[in-house]
């Protein structure tokens, strides 16, 4: 049985705590009897509640600590499926963040040239040209994906299942920063319609999820 033989320090913190993850599931019965099954309602969660302290924190260093928190509880769950991985002999930590640099940088190359050096001289690109580049560069990593929609997860909250779904087929423009206004309005249009649609006994999140049926065919 592997034991402990790094000391935690600032600079180790990632391996450390790829270590004391390898030793839970060695040493811990509830860890180890985790599966990739088991942790997903655990990831769903853990992200909503990061969402959560996106939303409301970092207005003080309560909140900044509460992020931080939450941070590291998603974090959590990619080193522990990363480990179940490579206790299986697929793939470990190292080959996730390998993996997602080489996708970093082929999608980005308005940054980077392909080995991975910064590209000479920062080249004038809008947002609209980088979003194109990167769905480009994707669809040539997924040849095999025919339509637009694919690659959607099917399980999305339906609101951001028709926003998704509204972007690939119809793109959109760039992010507006300057648009909270708008979006405080639409708040509140869309707050009434779904307090419209319960006080009529409908389910707002069905509706919407049958509609983009009918419409996209996903």
């Amino acid at each position: 049985m592997m034991a402990s033989t790094t000391p935690w320090t600032e600079t180790n913190a990632i391996p450390r705590l790829v270590e004391v993850i390898a030793q839970l599931r060695e040493r811990c019965p509830w860890v180890a009897d985790q599966t990739p099954g088991s942790l997903v309602g655990y990831l769903i969660e853990e992200s909503y509640e990061l969402v959560e302290a996106l939303e409301t924190g970092q207005g003080d260093q309560a909140g900044l600590d509460e992020l931080r928190g939450e941070l590291g509880d998603v974090l959590l769950q990619v080193v522990l499926h990363a480990r179940i991985q490579q206790e299986r002999g697929n793939f470990d930590l190292d080959a996730v963040a390998r993996t997602l640099t080489e996708k970093m940088i082929r999608r980005n190359p308005h940054v980077f040239t392909p080995d991975g050096s910064l590209v000479e001289g920062a080249a004038e690109i809008g947002v609209d040209d980088i979003e194109k580049t990167w769905q480009n560069v994707k669809r040539q990593e997924k040849p095999a994906r025919s339509s637009p929609l694919d690659g959607i997860p099917a399980h999305l909250p339906a609101l951001i299942m028709a926003a998704k779904v509204s972007a690939r087929v119809h793109g959109h423009g760039s992010v507006d920063r300057e648009g909270h206004a708008r979006e405080h309005e639409l708040g509140d249009m869309l707050l009434n319609l779904v307090e419209e649609t319960t006080r009529g006994g409908l389910d707002a999140e069905r509706a919407l999820r049958a509609a983009i049926r009918r419409r996209y065919g996903t």
